[in-house]
């Protein structure tokens, strides 16, 4: 994805032609979804469907609080390691996390900060249907 499409599309930019009425919504009338669209929608299911799983949430959700190794990790989501260790893999192969050498330790740490900032947004979702607070912007 081009910088110029992401800032359009992520932080609420308009991109060239649209206009701020029209329903975002796919199959929405006035709405068309264009291949690019097409694959920005399965790129971002791709990374929800990833996230649906408690356990990989909970290691995001720890990640987004700063790096940490798989013992780390471990502790912080009360899973087995080597269900802690598939689970990274996979958030890796997906490009959601990063890995570093520190000495004989791997470090992992989110990829980006949206990753972080979409898992908060969850946590603070699930925060108001377990509390029965009122949605807010």
């Amino acid at each position: 994805m081009s910088a110029g499409r992401h800032l359009a599309g992520a932080h609420g930019a308009q991109p060239a032609g649209a206009t701020p009425d029209a329903p975002d919504a796919p199959g929405a009338p006035g709405t068309q979804v264009t291949p690019e669209r097409g694959d920005r929608l399965e790129a971002a299911a791709s990374v929800l469907a990833l996230l649906a799983d408690r356990t990989r949430l909970a290691l995001m959700e720890r990640l987004g609080r700063g790096e940490a190794d798989v013992t780390t990790l471990t502790e912080a989501c009360g899973a087995a390691r080597p269900s802690v260790s598939q689970h990274l893999a996979k958030l890796r192969l997906a490009g959601l996390v990063t890995t570093r050498k520190d000495g004989r330790r791997v470090v992992y740490a989110l990829g980006h900060g949206h990753l972080r900032r979409l898992v908060d947004e969850a946590l603070n979702v699930a925060d108001h249907q377990l509390g029965s607070l009122p949605p807010h912007d």
